[in-house]
């Protein structure tokens, strides 16, 4: 059994996988969680092929019951929670005029309500590994868009800017507790999310998923001591070709 065990959710692809694969490598028991059983199974496989301690959940995140079975899921195989990954997201652009109830509600679900969740039903698991090692973690993929406001992308904004001022009301809630939470807020990466604008963007001008996993790889190594609550990504250049750097 692992020492350590981790959530991951939006697993089956881009910064999930990247993020799922570096806490492999550093020795964590892991659950993989993510909506298409195909693209699961294809990462879980990939990632599991030398024997990798973990598991893998089918779940859609916008569903309660859901997310409450990848934690009892999780907590059945490997007993602890030490860092929860809530990664999974979508964004449907839209101008105001036109944003349809049912993709609103999908985002503010995904996006939103679902780390919402998620930290509720770990928080006891969480408190366990931070009262014993003080350095337990909680990262939530936010977005550049979500410290500033995209046209056309702004529900997908404003649930990225709920993720990050949630973050922060998480650390000064759980901090005593010995939890840390950090939104990471990249701009444009080098994921099928981000197929739309690269006929404008070239995929080898983005940030890579990799560059996310290294960050988060630094935050577990972190002294107790120290919290950093938010992480920006971003190319060189504020734009790229006359594009927002939105993720």
């Amino acid at each position: 059994m692992p020492e350590r065990a981790a959530i991951v959710t939006g697993a089956s692809s881009g910064i999930g996988f990247a993020i799922a694969r570096m806490l492999l490598e550093e020795g964590y028991g892991l659950t993989l969680a993510a909506r298409r059983p195909d693209k699961l199974e294809e990462a879980a496989a990939e990632l599991g092929g030398d024997g990798a301690e973990l598991i893998h959940v089918v779940a859609n995140v916008a569903s309660e019951d859901d997310v409450r079975n990848v934690v009892a899921a999780h907590r059945d195989r490997f007993g602890r929670v030490d860092v929860l990954v809530n990664n999974a997201g979508v964004g449907i652009g839209a101008p105001v005029g036109e944003i349809e109830t049912k993709r609103l509600d999908m985002q503010l679900d995904v996006n939103l309500r679902a780390m919402v969740l998620f930290y509720r039903e770990c928080a006891e698991m969480l408190r366990r590994a931070g009262a014993e090692h003080h350095n337990a973690l909680v990262v939530n993929t936010a977005s550049i868009a979500g410290k500033s406001g995209d046209a056309w992308v702004s529900v997908y904004s404003a649930t990225k800017a709920g993720m990050i001022g949630f973050t922060q009301s998480m650390n000064k809630e759980l901090g005593n507790d010995g939890i840390k939470s950090c939104a990471l807020c990249p701009a444009f990466v080098d994921t099928k999310m981000a197929d739309w604008v690269k006929g404008h963007i070239p995929a080898e001008q983005m940030i890579r998923p990799e560059d996310v996993s290294e960050a988060v790889r630094m935050l577990l190594r972190l002294s107790p001591g120290c919290v950093i609550p938010e992480l920006v990504f971003q190319p060189p250049s504020a734009t790229l070709g006359g594009i927002p750097v939105t993720a």
